[in-house]
């Protein structure tokens, strides 16, 4: 009898935490403070509820209620941001993208920053293949026209619409630094839209090819949209972009 009113107590307490996470993560970057009504709606939990979970998590400083009846979310969610980011490491974060990407490509997969006229490259991990391009962490090449600098260059002020009119992402060129060589970027985003960087998957030219880079890009995407989610970013800044690599 004990052990059945432990397990009830157990899954009652789990879906408090569900309706509780249900309401800090209905808002959406944009919102205005939203009233009850919109908050019932957006969880699919009723009003009462909704009133009772607010009540929890404005003693943890995570929600405030307004005095018109709205809630918007409270300091105690900067702090916890402010925690993560510190807790954080970008090479321990980027590496393993990296990695998987190599995995899945057999191509070259690096990351790079804008460093003033010049892209530096921060992580890079080899392309099994002998024939690849000999780039080291800590490389700095100009900011040519690779698909990596036109990314850097393109969202370095973050991924307003103006941005993305008419330029593909992923971003394929090929011959734009080195005949030779070709590549395929995408950006990714942190906290408060800021660009943290490019991503990219490289190749000998006659190797990777359009085709190619076409049959990849959804894998680099797919890195791309996790990295931002974890920095603190929208997948959105980048999902909505994707775009055929032949039409770079």
């Amino acid at each position: 009898m004990a052990r059945d009113l432990d397990d009830e107590l157990s899954v009652a307490g789990v879906a408090s935490v569900d309706r509780a996470l249900a309401v800090l993560t209905a808002f959406k970057r944009g919102d205005a403070p939203l009233s009850l009504a919109e908050l019932a709606r957006r969880t699919g939990l009723v009003k009462s509820t909704v009133m009772r979970v607010g009540i929890s998590l404005e003693h943890a400083g995570l929600l405030k209620k307004l005095a018109d009846g709205r809630y918007r979310l409270d300091a105690g969610i900067l702090r916890l941001a402010s925690i993560y980011q510190d807790q954080i490491s970008l090479e321990d974060i980027v590496t393993p993208a990296l990695q998987r990407l190599v995995e899945t490509t057999e191509e070259t997969a690096s990351f790079y920053i804008r460093h003033g006229e010049h892209r530096l490259c921060l992580f890079r991990v080899d392309s099994p293949h002998r024939l690849r391009l000999h780039i080291r962490p800590g490389d700095m090449l100009p900011m040519d026209e690779s698909s990596i600098a036109q990314v850097l260059r393109r969202f370095e002020s973050g991924p307003q619409a103006s941005s993305r009119q008419d330029f593909p992402i992923p971003l394929y060129t090929a011959g734009k630094r080195d005949p030779h060589i070709s590549g395929l970027s995408t950006p990714v985003f942190g906290a408060g839209n800021t660009l943290v960087g490019a991503l990219a998957i490289s190749g000998p030219i006659t190797r990777f090819t359009a085709d190619k880079a076409k049959a990849v890009a959804a894998d680099l995407i797919r890195e791309a949209c996790e990295l931002t989610r974890t920095l603190g970013g929208s997948e959105q800044d980048i999902r909505p972009m994707t775009r055929d690599p032949d039409a770079a």
